[in-house]
C-alpha cells in the first residue's frame, strides 16, 4: 500500500501529469443534454473538442469528417419596445448549432495520458484463477467489443463483468482484478460515489497484481491519480479504505473469508 501510495505522489509531481493536466484544461465540460447529442452520433466518442481547439493541440481534423452538432449558448442583451424607468429586462439565453470533433476524426501527435495499457508479452494463467473468482461471487465474466476507452464494467443488476476482448492478457488480468473489486465491494448498499469507488477497485487491482507478479504501476498510478486528482488526495483515499482494499484483495487472491457489505 506504500508504494502504491508513493508511485501516485510521485506521477503527479512529474512533468508527464503536468502536461497531460494542460491537455485536459483545453476540453469543455459538455451539459447532459450535449453528451447524449455527442454519444447519438457518435456512440464511440471519447475526446470532444471544436476544429481549432484540436489545432491548438497540433492535430488536424481529417479531410472528409462532418462534425458532431451540438448546442453553445449565445447570450443576447434584454430588450424593451418603449422607453421606460423600468430597469431591462434580463439577460436572455438563446442557442446556436456548433460542431465539435471526436479525437477519432483527428491525426497528429498523440495526446499526453498519465495511463498506459499493461502488454508484458507474457501469457497470464492467473485469469483463469480470477475467472473462478468471479464465478464462486455469483458472477460471470463475458468478452465483447467494447465501445471507445472502455476496458470492462460491472453489473451488480445482471451479476455479470465485461471484458474488452482486444485487451493483451496483461491488461485484461489487471481489468478483470479491478472488475472483480466492484462486484465484492460496490453493490446495491454502496453509497459513496464513484470517484472513491474506482479509486478503492485500482487499488485492489494493484494490489492483486503486485501479489500476482504482475507490474501495473504504468497503469494504476495514473488511474489513481486522475479520479484522486492528484497525489495527496489519493494518498488520503487510499488510506482511508486501506482495510476494505486488504480485505477485498486477498478475497478475491483466496486468503481470506468474503468481505461483508458493511466491511470498514
Amino acid at each position: 500500500m506504500e508504494q502504491l501510495a508513493q508511485g501516485v505522489r510521485s506521477l503527479t509531481a512529474s512533468e508527464s501529469w503536468m502536461n497531460w493536466l494542460r491537455v485536459c484544461r483545453r476540453f469543455r465540460r459538455y451539459s447532459f443534454h450535449n453528451q447524449i447529442l455527442i454519444i447519438r452520433q457518435r456512440p464511440t466518442a471519447t475526446w470532444v473538442a471544436g476544429y481549432r481547439t484540436w489545432q491548438g493541440l497540433g492535430r488536424q481534423v481529417c479531410r472528409g469528417e462532418r462534425g458532431l452538432a451540438i448546442l453553445a449558448p449565445l447570450q443576447l442583451p434584454g430588450r424593451t419596445d418603449e422607453p421606460t424607468d423600468e430597469p431591462l429586462l434580463p439577460r436572455a439565453t438563446a442557442f446556436r448549432v456548433v460542431r465539435v470533433f471526436d479525437l477519432a476524426q483527428t491525426t497528429g501527435p498523440p495526446l499526453p495520458t498519465p495511463v498506459a495499457d499493461l502488454d508484458d508479452g507474457r501469457c497470464h494463467p492467473e485469469l483463469d484463477m480470477l475467472l473462478q473468482r468471479a464465478d464462486e461471487a455469483g458472477f460471470s465474466v463475458e468478452f465483447w467489443e467494447l465501445r471507445g476507452e472502455l476496458h470492462g464494467d460491472c453489473s451488480h443488476a445482471l451479476r455479470r463483468i465485461r471484458l474488452a476482448r482486444s485487451m493483451p492478457p496483461a491488461q485484461m488480468t489487471k481489468t478483470l482484478c479491478h472488475e472483480l473489486a466492484h462486484a465484492l465491494m460496490h453493490g446495491p448498499e454502496y453509497e459513496s460515489g464513484r470517484a472513491l469507488a474506482e479509486l478503492e477497485a485500482e487499488s485492489v487491482a494493484y494490489v492483486v497484481c503486485h501479489d500476482l507478479g504482475i507490474d501495473s504501476s504504468g497503469y494504476s498510478f495514473g488511474y489513481l491519480a486522475s479520479w484522486a486528482g492528484g497525489g495527496l488526495e489519493a494518498e488520503r483515499a487510499i488510506a482511508a479504505s486501506a482495510t476494505r482494499i486488504a480485505r477485498a484483495a486477498s478475497e478475491i487472491l483466496g486468503t481470506l473469508a468474503p468481505v461483508s457489505p458493511g466491511a470498514v
